[in-house]
């Protein structure tokens, strides 16, 4: 959420910044919220004078009845009861403007920086930097699904059975390499300085809001029937929801944690082959790297962020690139984000693994968390970024590891946290 101050302001370029995200629907909004900032400044305006009277008031009815002037004194009474009324309404009407103009300025997107390409949708991102050779091998890949099942590994029929589509049963060691890389994730973030934590896998409406847009929040999130609680779609959200209204002091700047969780998502409107397997689903892990940082440190943290993620997959075997979000692309309260894609030997293309963005002040100002510094308190930043989410990180080392006769590779780090193995091999009928 962008500060009203800084709308008034530059008008012009919150204007220009929606244009660029293609949300030209919410142009009316920046002139309804200025409109709406002036009649709330002119009513604490009229609530200040009033005030001031009624103090002067209420001191001159006590020198009027040490004085023996006893109607003057009531009269001036009678003065301060209208006075009391008058504020009682204007009040009133502060507080439903207030509201008014909140929700107004929550679905207003946040400033881009300006590095960032402008394009309608995901189609017009662009690629940044290739990192390990895509490759193509000379004998067929089959689906990923279909090569977890061979190995004993998967079981979408009985958690259809269970829980419906989008849900799945991973088994022997292909459930066992999920965890192996969840559990060196959680261990490669710690070697980097990041603090680990589990957090809160529900969370309330508050918090939702503050970490993300209306229109994210609906298509992404399940809501607990009864409660004011929501399963998360990512430990992002729980993670900063930890700082909800607190004022941190400057010098413990920055924060670096990295948080594990299951994430839930609706995925509405999922359709096509690649959804009948892992990679979109109802249901997953994830490794989550979180800043907060002060605001002139926020995109030196961006770029170690997403380079962490590198790292981690190349670690992994895994050939990966970059892709710049373009301006259509980013979530509204983004000013920033980038996605890393692994190569698919078998499609022949890069799928996406991880995101990561800086939000600027967005979340903090959402849900009033600052930094203490010198200068008074202020909104500091916050970033978010992808370590893994399972089973899609699954399906990049499955289809990088495969061999010709039905077998998977284990990468080297993760053997260790495979009790040694190093071939995961077919089952034998």
């Amino acid at each position: 959420m962008l500060d009203i101050k800084f709308v008034r302001e530059n008008k012009d370029k919150v204007k220009e910044n929606i244009k660029k995200k293609f949300q030209d629907e919410k142009l009316p909004l920046v002139d309804e919220v200025i409109e709406l900032d002036q009649k709330i400044r002119e009513l604490k305006s009229t609530g200040d004078s009033l005030r001031q009277e009624r103090n002067a008031t209420s001191d001159e009815i006590g020198a009027l009845f040490r004085d023996k002037k006893v109607d003057e004194a009531n009269a001036k009474k009678q003065r301060v009861v209208e006075i009391n009324n008058q504020l009682e309404s204007i009040e009133k009407e502060e507080s439903e403007l207030s509201e008014n103009l909140k929700s107004k300025m929550m679905v207003i997107p946040n400033i881009i920086d300006d590095s960032v390409p402008i394009g309608k949708d995901d189609s017009e991102n662009v690629e940044i930097e290739k990192f390990g050779e895509p490759f193509v091998r000379d004998y067929e890949i089959p689906y990923h699904a279909d090569i977890c099942e061979a190995l004993g590994g998967l079981d979408k029929d009985s958690a259809g059975r269970t829980s419906g589509n989008g849900f799945y049963y991973l088994v022997g060691d292909i459930a066992r390499l999920h965890e192996a890389t969840i559990a060196y994730a959680r261990d490669f973030m710690i070697s980097k300085g990041f603090t680990y934590a589990i957090p809160p896998f529900m969370i309330r409406s508050d918090v939702v809001t503050g970490v993300m847009s209306f229109a994210e929040m609906d298509a992404m999130m399940y809501k607990i029937e009864g409660e004011d609680l929501y399963l998360i779609g990512t430990s992002e959200h729980s993670m900063i929801g930890k700082f909800k209204g607190q004022i941190i002091d400057e010098k413990e700047l920055p924060i670096a944690m990295t948080s594990y969780s299951p994430c839930f998502r609706k995925e509405v409107g999922s359709h096509g082959l690649e959804e009948r397997g892992l990679y979109r689903v109802h249901q997953f892990e994830k490794q989550e790297m979180v800043v907060l940082c002060k605001p002139e440190d926020a995109m030196e943290w961006y770029n170690k962020m997403w380079s962490y993620t590198v790292e981690f997959f190349r670690s992994l075997d895994v050939s990966v690139r970059t892709l710049e979000c373009c301006s259509g692309d980013l979530a509204d309260l983004k000013v920033k984000s980038c996605d890393v894609e692994a190569w698919s030997p078998r499609q022949q293309k890069y799928f996406e693994v991880g995101s990561c963005s800086t939000l600027g002040d967005a979340q903090a100002r959402r849900l009033g968390i600052r930094m203490k510094t010198e200068n008074g308190n202020q909104f500091l930043s916050t970033l978010n970024n992808t370590v893994i989410a399972s089973p899609r990180s699954l399906i990049a080392i499955i289809e990088s590891g495969y061999q010709s006769d039905g077998s998977i590779i284990i990468p080297k780090v993760l053997q260790p946290y495979m009790g040694g193995l190093e071939v995961i091999r077919p089952k034998q009928k």
